[in-house]
């Protein structure tokens, strides 16, 4: 596995040896000696797995209690994902990082604690699966805004052709956001 650091410090590209033959690909999603190694959490709480139909935009999700670290990774599909930095104290606080993780690839992101997360579903559906460090926390749960103009993330979708859920809608601005010390 080639782990890479991307321009936030702590969001860690993870790319997966791949086997290919004329049968298809093989590739290991999750290696406990290889992660340990690496430094990378080998404890996980929860799987998680959701899937969205194209131009469905989540997040930006965070935790304030219970924070959690996530390992994400698109089993069918493709997608932007993105991760904001929400540690106040962070020279890097309200920047971001984007990548596109698809099934084809079979990269993953680490998104440690401190985090916000968000993705737009590219591909008519995709499956998005991640493991996370603590157990969700409905009471701890916080939305930024997708769109905030502070973070400014680029987006590759209109505002008006995003699919945004009720409560994300309801999402508030970084600068009225209650995020990490």
């Amino acid at each position: 596995m080639k782990i890479t650091e991307t321009s936030l410090p702590g969001v860690l590209l993870l790319e997966p040896k791949t086997f290919r033959d004329n049968r298809g690909v093989f590739w290991e999603t999750y290696n406990e000696r290889a992660f340990e190694e690496a430094g990378l959490p080998t404890k996980w709480v929860q799987d998680n797995y959701s899937i969205s139909s194209m131009d469905v935009l989540r997040g930006i999700h965070y935790q304030i209690t219970q924070p959690q670290g996530k390992l994400v990774r698109v089993a069918s599909g493709a997608v932007v994902d993105v991760a904001v930095d929400l540690r106040r104290s962070s020279a890097n606080f309200g920047k971001y990082v984007a990548v596109e993780l698809s099934e084809m690839d079979g990269n993953m992101l680490w998104i440690p604690p401190g985090f916000g997360h968000a993705f737009l579903c590219l591909t008519e559906t995709a499956g998005f699966a991640y493991k996370v460090t603590d157990y969700y926390s409905p009471s701890g749960e916080r939305t930024v805004q997708w769109n905030d103009p502070e973070i400014d993330i680029s987006w590759p979708i209109s505002s008006d052709k995003a699919i945004i859920s009720a409560k994300d809608q309801q999402g508030c601005l970084l600068k009225d956001a209650e995020v990490y010390p």
